[in-house]
């Protein structure tokens, strides 16, 4: 196929695609789909080689949010019965964070519900990523706590922050649908601020909100602008008690192609396959990994994922390595641009229809798999041990 030739070329030289030829991918047929992520697997290769990241999320104070992302189990209005707690203290974190660098996560990131911190939140989580660092050495730490005031970044930075994780999440012709409390400015400030103080930013996207394919195009292609080194991919949760939770969007293999677009707009960033992978990819996650570069491992902020060990089988498996803390992820001329991990040896909370084209399913749309759907019982703010 001359598209897919042709976007091979484009990712191993890191060009940008055109918006008709990142909208051509979502629009392949299934027919197509072993083709797309075949061609799109080259230039995953070219970058990454067969390695494989692991990060592992703690989630530092859980519900009670102030803002109304409709997406989202800790909203404000939210009925989603989930674990609800405030701020774990830093030693409780810490041991958080062991489990999953114990089961070979190199990044642990450190996510807060609300608008943004405090002053005091940020001394709080500075205390947290210090009892982390001192216990866990060379671990990356990635801070996802809102919206940012001026000198926060530069705060967590001095604190031992590698990263900081704040996503786009959806275009922004249609910021407006999903969040009315804080605006889609307003994110992009914060990631630019992060990048400012040196910090490796993190910022990805939210996929299955009922949005066309013309709007994922237009938030991958405005990421590849803001340039962040992680580009996590969360695919919707639709958690009863939200506003979102009918919608039922996404089958495996949109999934795929969703993917597949981000790796070709974003060739040699470190692309996340996130939330949502359980419910929605299902049995055909290992084939994702030819196309990502890095997963969550174990559960997510209010939902459980698959056990960690499956994980770890899966990446095995599929003919994959997981990723050592040894080794730099980015490539070299990213890791050498002077901010963040990448730079130094030792993202993210995934957290009415927009015009333009929207991808066809099957007659009747996706199956829902509300059973996919489980609320973290385990871990972070209970007694019961992690999944890690």
């Amino acid at each position: 196929m001359d598209l897919l030739n042709t976007l091979v070329d484009k990712g191993l030289r890191r060009e940008l695609p055109t918006r008709e030829e990142a909208l051509a991918v979502l629009a392949t047929s299934d027919d197509d789909l072993l083709d797309v992520v075949a061609a799109a697997g080259k230039v995953r290769r070219q970058w990454f080689g067969r390695r494989v990241k692991l990060n592992y999320l703690v989630n530092l104070k859980s519900g009670l949010c102030p803002e109304d992302c409709s997406y989202c189990s800790q909203r404000l209005g939210s009925k989603a019965e989930i674990l609800k707690y405030t701020w774990l203290k830093p030693d409780e974190a810490s041991q958080a964070a062991a489990a999953g660098v114990a089961g070979g996560a190199k990044r642990v990131c450190l996510v807060a519900s609300g608008r943004g911190p405090t002053d005091r939140d940020v001394d709080r989580v500075s205390k947290t990523i210090e009892a982390i660092k001192e216990q866990n050495e060379g671990v990356e730490v990635c801070a996802c706590l809102g919206l940012l005031s001026d000198g926060q970044a530069e705060r967590l930075r001095s604190a031992g922050a590698d990263a900081y994780n704040h996503n786009l999440n959806t275009s922004e012709g249609t910021y407006g649908d999903i969040t009315t409390t804080h605006t889609y400015a307003d994110r992009v400030e914060t990631v630019h601020q992060a990048q400012a103080a040196g910090l490796s930013a993190c910022s990805g996207l939210i996929a299955g909100m009922g949005e066309s394919d013309a709007d994922l195009v237009d938030v991958v292609f405005s990421l590849r602008e803001l340039d962040p080194d992680s580009v996590p991919v969360n695919f919707l949760i639709p958690f009863e008690g939200t506003p979102l939770a009918k919608e039922w969007n996404l089958t495996p293999q949109r999934c795929l192609r969703i993917l597949a677009m981000v790796r070709f707009v974003c060739p040699d960033v470190e692309v996340r396959l996130a939330g949502g992978r359980e419910v929605h990819l299902r049995s055909m996650q290992p084939l994702a990994l030819h196309l990502v570069n890095s997963i969550f491992l174990g559960d997510y902020l209010t939902s459980e994922g698959q056990a960690g060990q499956a994980d770890l089988d899966m990446i095995t498996d599929a003919g994959f390595e997981v990723e050592g803390a040894g080794t730099t992820t980015l490539p070299t001329h990213r890791a050498r641009r002077g901010g963040g991990c990448g730079s130094h040896d030792g993202g993210c909370a995934p957290c009415g229809d927009a015009p333009g084209e929207t991808a066809a399913e099957s007659p009747g749309g996706p199956t829902a798999r509300t059973d996919l759907v489980a609320v973290r019982r385990r871990g972070a703010g209970t007694d019961l041990a992690p999944n890690a």
